[in-house]
């Protein structure tokens, strides 16, 4: 009785948490923690992104704390940052919501990071879109682990996005098919002080904020130390 409570609970506190207003100070520490999770991720020496999708991505989205909770019905409702490479760097983050449900005998809730990568010109437009979902909308594949060694090549042709999760310490690939990803403009606009198109921000247009500077200078770093490494 009491793990059905507290799940409850839990689906419960999940829903009140997508429907909340975010802070300034809220998006700053939803960035540092972006920035955490993708600092931990891309130190874990050969347990991480192969270098040669560090190498072809044109956007990445760090998702921390992602909540799942499942009582029979199950959710999962997450908030996170992106930013896309540009001619002259890597842009100023926008915020975007992942949000998914699912049906069957489960009981329980968890708190996973994810990191979504796109691979492509494809994947960078899907996330200009205000709304999509993973599998129906994008193709999606679970990313391939290992820095060391090269990813398989099947992506290549089929993926837009990789995604992958770390939950207790495991960085993995991960499906997540039939995950909505949806901008929060809302959020975006608070962080900038002005309504802001995801468009216009993530091809560069706009100046990263001081606040926001350590966590595309982290991406850059990561990103390009693959580049130099081949």
């Amino acid at each position: 009785m009491k793990r059905i409570i507290a799940s409850l609970c839990l689906c419960l506190s999940t829903s009140m948490f997508a429907n909340a207003a975010s802070s300034k100070q809220d998006l700053q520490e939803r960035i540092e923690a972006a920035r955490n999770v993708l600092d931990q991720i891309m130190d874990a020496e050969d347990n991480t992104i192969p270098k040669n999708i560090l190498e072809q991505a044109t956007c990445v989205g760090v998702v921390p704390g992602m909540i799942k909770g499942a009582f029979v019905f199950g959710a999962q409702y997450g908030q996170g940052v992106v930013t896309c490479r540009t001619g002259h760097g890597w842009s100023a983050p926008v915020f975007i919501r992942m949000a998914g449900g699912s049906w069957g005998l489960q009981i329980g809730g968890q708190s996973t990071d994810l990191i979504l990568v796109a691979v492509n010109n494809r994947g960078f437009q899907d996330l200009l879109k205000s709304k999509f979902k993973i599998g129906a909308d994008a193709s999606a594949a679970a990313g391939p682990v290992g820095r060391a060694g090269q990813a398989a090549t099947d992506w290549k042709m089929n993926a837009e996005l990789l995604s992958y999760s770390r939950n207790k310490g495991v960085f993995a690939g991960i499906s997540l098919d039939g995950t909505g990803v949806s901008q929060n403009k809302v959020d975006t606009e608070t962080f900038y002080g002005s309504p802001q198109s995801f468009e216009n921000v993530l091809k560069g247009n706009v100046e990263v904020p001081q606040g926001a500077v350590e966590f595309v200078r982290d991406v850059a770093r990561h990103f390009t130390e693959a580049k130099q490494a081949q």
